[in-house]
């Protein structure tokens, strides 16, 4: 599967090569006839016969870098002196810091905000526990937790390869939401290790976002969790994925001239995700829903690779009880939701779906089904990517799920917050602007997080979220 060349794989490449006519142009014609883009080419410096030149490459995936590094290392008269990796160096250090919000200049700072001053705001807070909320970070901090154990597409990779990932997320919640996030990587994978540990730590923030954390262990801890605890808990890969998935489904029915009531959903993946995308289609109106898993159709009856998750899924999916592999089961779907797996199907699978068909690929990194050839097949075709368009990601959708959680000291993430979520998303897209590559709006839309924030805030006020 070919992608577009990309900045995740992104190389910076110093050459240094004759300073004639022409030269340069041969160095650009190798790097374009190995399907890579060029970014800038600044001069390092000039000698007398040759130019030191770096060129910021773009390619798709690492044997595609090795191949352009190859290409160019094979020209003649042509020296490469250093490969960087671009995506590697933006990492080095770590990406995020603990900063202090108040000044400490001298000796009267010192007596505020450590001993002895700090004394009277501690046994204020031992007097009136909201105290916490004015008087500490807590009122706008968030514990991201995870075990390491179903990270992006990598799977089981343990607590320290995923810190990355994480301080990545508390990136965003910063940049999009003004909320400081924490990556708690947890070295245990026990529901009830997992369960205590998050007790233990909870008093230092005002939310919980557990992440990462592999089905079908990650519905009992959210489940615990939200009832063991008096401050909301929100696990992102199944809620903030089906708020996503929801808002960007509603503006493409749009498209086609659909109703959610009427199409036939076929959702691949019985995860975290694939789990929450099933139950909120159900909340907001789906009838006709088919979950696949990698054997082919749930229904009430299969013995084969059954769980207690995937039983109860057969029990409310599935109304025809139909029990045939995923391709078959595309036969007149009006929609494939994909949060499995990449490369499950051809293009040419798709063929058998219903007119106007609705494709959301959005296993990651790879896609069930190349999203660009798909598109000879289905009208509307969406995946979790950054490098094509209608990208479906959780970043639309948990900045201001928290933000609005936070603004109204809720306890808990209702139903009807995570439905008002996915509305305000949609309705970010108007009417005259909706078109079959923009059915949601883009990560970096500045109105998305107040807008989910304030219905979130307003669904939680006369749902029980407060």
């Amino acid at each position: 599967m070919v992608f577009q060349s990309s900045p995740s794989h992104s190389l910076t490449i110093r050459l240094r090569f004759e300073r004639r006519p022409g030269a340069l142009a041969r160095v650009a014609a190798t790097i374009g006839e190995n399907d890579a883009l060029v970014g800038s080419i600044p001069i390092v410096k000039i000698q007398k016969e040759h130019v030191i030149r770096d060129f910021d490459i773009y390619a798709s995936d690492e044997n595609h870098e090795q191949r352009i590094i190859d290409a160019l290392k094979a020209l003649p008269q042509v020296e490469v002196i250093s490969v960087t990796d671009r995506t590697f160096q933006y990492h080095e250090g770590g990406k995020i810091e603990i900063s202090p919000t108040k000044r400490l200049a001298g000796r009267e700072d010192l007596s505020m905000a450590y001993t002895p001053g700090v004394g009277r705001i501690s046994m204020a807070i031992a007097r009136n526990s909201d105290d916490a909320y004015t008087y500490t970070m807590k009122g706008n901090a968030v514990a991201i937790v995870t075990d390491g154990t179903a990270v992006l597409g990598l799977g089981n990779i343990g607590p320290l390869a995923a810190l990355p990932v994480m301080e990545g997320k508390s990136m965003l919640f910063k940049e999009f939401a003004g909320i400081n996030a924490f990556p708690i990587c947890l070295n245990v994978t026990s529901i009830d290790e997992i369960v205590a540990t998050v007790k233990a730590i909870s008093p230092v923030f005002a939310a919980i976002n557990l992440e990462d954390i592999s089905a079908p262990r990650c519905f009992e801890v959210e489940k615990r969790l939200t009832e063991e605890l008096d401050i909301p808990v929100f696990h992102d890969d199944q809620h903030g994925t089906s708020i996503a998935v929801l808002a960007a489904l509603r503006n493409a029915l749009k498209r086609v001239s659909k109703r959610l009531s009427d199409v036939k959903v076929v959702v691949s993946g019985t995860g975290a995700a694939g789990v929450a995308c099933i139950k909120t289609l159900l909340e907001a109106g789906t009838h006709h829903i088919l979950s696949c898993d990698s054997t082919g159709a749930l229904y009430p009856g299969r013995s084969e690779g059954m769980n207690s998750t995937k039983e109860e899924l057969a029990a409310i999916t599935n109304p025809e009880g139909i029990q045939s592999p995923l391709k078959e089961a595309l036969v007149g779907a009006d929609v494939f939701i994909g949060l499995s797996a990449g490369n499950l199907l051809a293009a040419k699978d798709l063929e058998v779906m219903a007119p106007d068909s609705i494709v959301f690929a959005l296993a990651n990194p790879t896609p069930e089904v190349n999203p660009w050839e798909a598109l000879d097949y289905a009208r509307i075709v969406a995946t979790g990517r950054s490098d094509f368009p209608n990208q479906i990601n959780n970043a639309l959708v948990f900045p201001g799920i928290f933000r609005g959680a936070l603004n109204v000291r809720a306890r808990k993430i209702t139903r009807e917050m995570r439905l008002a979520a996915s509305a305000a998303i949609a309705g970010l897209i108007p009417e005259d602007e909706l078109a079959d590559q923009n059915i949601i709006p883009g990560i970096f839309n500045k109105d998305v997080c107040p807008a989910v924030a304030a219905a979130v805030a307003d669904a939680a006020s006369f749902s029980g979220g407060l």
